[in-house]
């Protein structure tokens, strides 16, 4: 803002101008994200250039392995050689902060994200276009020579557009903005989240098919389910708050050097075997949320387990492959697949509590949902953001909002309280 205090009708047009932009760029990044998952699985699976396909999609076992195992292989050499001889890499909030992200070294990391993925590693798609909106934003708001704050709110617009446009969630990409990389609800920062993020939305729509990314049967709203969702609330919590603990802690030791280079095609190979008869654990998990979300009580085992049972190791391997990924040197992010463990702890948590208070036509998919929301609302440390992605990801939801906010309040609660005790341990 100029430095009078006044707005000058220059000054608004310049802010609306690359404000658009913003928004812009980051529907471009979810467009080239898209493409490359859908390049990436052609050559490997098969697919054709339509719909939500994954790895995790592929019949062959031993495809699914060899997939995950060249993963493994070729994003070590790349992330090697990026750590060898490129720049250290700017991640988005450092870049809100203020420090510049390097353009080759940026895009290289995102591109080797979309590899994995792409190939089916354990770990979700969503930071690659983040990245790359969050590098576009910093290039279009240095050139048009805007203030520190308001780079830094377009910065965070620009990230969260890319998020918006990749899985079309354009409420959910707003609020990430302010409440996750601003954590500030204003008229300063909502106007340009609530832009950027339908622009890239709808930009996104021009080339990504409009498509429900979780279909979930219709969920309804019973005592049973909001007596569970209470007691259950802050359970997943403890969980969330674990996952996010173990996740930084493997993060802080991952290996370095030529340590990447043997260390994680060894691990990718593991999450390879593990996903030759369990094909959920691949990707970025939204195999494994739609499985959970659309259980059948009364349906057939898997390998022998009653379903109930396989919701709970379908969400604990998901949880190890996933923390295993982190682990080993990958770099990538942890949303999508903490829906797929939330959804199936929530469903396998309902499945038993329907055995206690049977409900009339009750089925595991509410149990689910309010499990995912609940699940990343704490690994996110954002209520509103989480609630509203599952609400977007899956176009269902108003029927259970009631139980879905007792569970996600339960939840953070905990995680609250966690850290509030760690900090005053550390103090």
């Amino acid at each position: 803002m100029p430095h009078n205090g006044h707005a000058s009708p220059a000054w608004v047009l310049k802010l609306a101008v690359v404000t658009g932009l913003v928004g812009v760029a980051g529907g471009a990044a979810g467009i080239a994200v898209w493409l490359a998952l859908q390049l990436i699985q052609f050559v490997a699976f098969g697919y054709p250039f339509a719909g939500h396909h994954e790895a995790a999609d592929a019949p062959s076992g031993l495809n699914r392995f060899l997939a995950v195992l060249a993963a493994g292989v070729l994003t070590a050499i790349a992330w090697w050689a990026i750590r060898r001889w490129g720049r250290p890499v700017v991640g988005v909030p450092a870049a809100v902060a203020g420090r510049r992200m390097p353009s080759l070294v940026t895009l290289g990391n995102a591109g080797v994200q979309i590899l994995a993925v792409g190939l089916g590693a354990s770990i979700g798609k969503e930071v690659a276009p983040r990245e790359i909106g969050a590098w576009a934003a910093q290039l279009l708001t240095v050139r048009a020579g805007l203030s520190r704050r308001e780079t830094k709110v377009l910065v965070a617009c620009g990230a969260a557009a890319g998020l918006a446009a990749v899985y079309d969630v354009p409420l959910g990409g707003a609020l990430f903005a302010v409440e996750v990389l601003l954590g500030e609800l204003t008229l300063a920062t909502a106007l340009p989240a609530f832009v950027t993020s339908a622009v890239a939305a709808f930009v996104a729509r021009l080339v990504i098919p409009d498509e429900v990314l979780y279909h979930v049967p219709a969920m309804h709203l019973s005592p049973s389910l909001l007596v569970w969702a209470v007691v259950v609330g802050p359970l997943l919590g403890f969980a969330g708050v674990g996952f996010v603990k173990t996740t930084n802690r493997l993060q802080g030791i991952a290996p370095t050097g030529w340590k990447l280079l043997v260390v994680l095609p060894v691990v990718f190979a593991l999450v390879g075997l593990v996903a030759v008869p369990f094909p959920e654990v691949m990707g970025n998990g939204r195999a494994l949320g739609i499985a959970a979300m659309n259980a059948d009580l009364d349906g057939p085992t898997l390998l022998g387990m009653a379903p109930l049972l396989a919701l709970l190791v379908l969400g604990l391997l998901k949880t190890v492959t996933t923390a295993a990924t982190i682990g080993a040197g990958a770099v990538g992010g942890t949303l999508t697949p903490s829906i797929a463990i939330g959804s199936a702890l929530g469903g396998f948590l309902g499945a038993a509590w329907l055995l206690l208070w049977p409900v009339d036509g009750g089925s595991v998919a509410s149990f689910a949902f309010i499990g995912a929301a609940a699940f990343l609302a704490t690994t996110m440390r954002a209520p509103f953001t989480a609630l509203v992605l599952v609400v977007e990801f899956t176009q269902q939801g108003t029927d259970i909002l009631i139980p879905s906010l007792l569970a996600v309040s339960g939840s953070v609660a905990v995680g609250y309280v966690l850290a509030r005790r760690r900090s005053a341990q550390m103090a």
